[in-house]
């Protein structure tokens, strides 16, 4: 088996690090015109903070992190049926809950816990308590630097539908075939690069990949646009 991992490793179109895959994502979007608007470009993993900070200072735009939580199978802490953002939207893999067995009371109950003390909890940690509440006529990029199953990116792109976005874009350097399909009719733009019809694991398209200190997520997202605006609004208190 190892040796067929290897192999089938060997054959897989691979980015050298994020910086290749960022710089081979903007070869695939239209730059200049989304450079003339004000777009707020979102980040849905720490991963993905990096790549929101490097394509805000190629568009001239602001970034940011929405946060997310998975919601696991009561049986299978592996297996995510369900996902809650930092503005309470929640996404259910149907399918799953329903070959589960599991109730509508163990989701939204989980939902609630997961986003009082994972979402909530790191908020005030590494955003300074501030919270994304509307979205209203802003242009939206959301990015990342691989999407798998498509639940995170799903459940963003319903919260910046929920809070009012004029636009909601999706620009990723890879994501599966199937995710890409079913992103279409909820997407008003998608930018990637590779779409594999046999997907693997988002690690395996890279060549370098190495998770971001969480110390370099919190130095970026403290540059963000909610972070600046919390220290905007203590200014003028003062």
């Amino acid at each position: 088996m190892a040796q067929q991992n290897s192999s089938l490793s060997a054959r897989i179109e691979k980015f050298k690090d994020r910086d290749d895959a960022l710089a081979r994502l903007v070869e695939v979007m239209p730059i200049a015109e989304m450079s003339k608007r004000k777009i707020l470009v979102i980040a849905i993993s720490y991963g993905g903070v990096l790549f929101a900070h490097n394509l805000a200072k190629i568009l001239g735009a602001e970034y940011d992190l929405l946060f997310t939580a998975s919601i696991p199978a009561p049986v299978n802490p592996e297996c995510a049926i369900a996902m809650v953002s930092e503005t309470y939207d929640i996404i259910t893999h149907d399918a799953l809950i329903s070959s589960f067995g599991i109730s509508n009371d163990y989701i939204y109950g989980e939902a609630k816990r997961r986003y009082e003390e994972q979402i909530l909890s790191t908020i005030y940690k590494v955003r300074k308590g501030e919270m994304i509440n509307s979205l209203k006529d802003e242009d939206i990029v959301i990015v990342d630097e691989g999407i798998d199953s498509g639940m995170t990116i799903t459940t963003a792109i319903k919260s910046c539908i929920n809070r009012q976005a004029k636009s909601v874009s999706v620009a990723v350097p890879i994501m599966p075939a199937d995710v890409e399909l079913l992103l279409r009719d909820i997407a008003d733009n998608i930018y990637t690069v590779l779409r594999p019809a046999h997907f693997v694991e988002i690690e395996d398209y890279y060549e370098k990949y190495e998770s971001l200190p969480q110390e370099k997520v919190e130095e970026l997202l403290g540059k963000g646009f909610l972070a600046q605006e919390h220290d905007k609004h203590n200014k003028e208190k003062t």
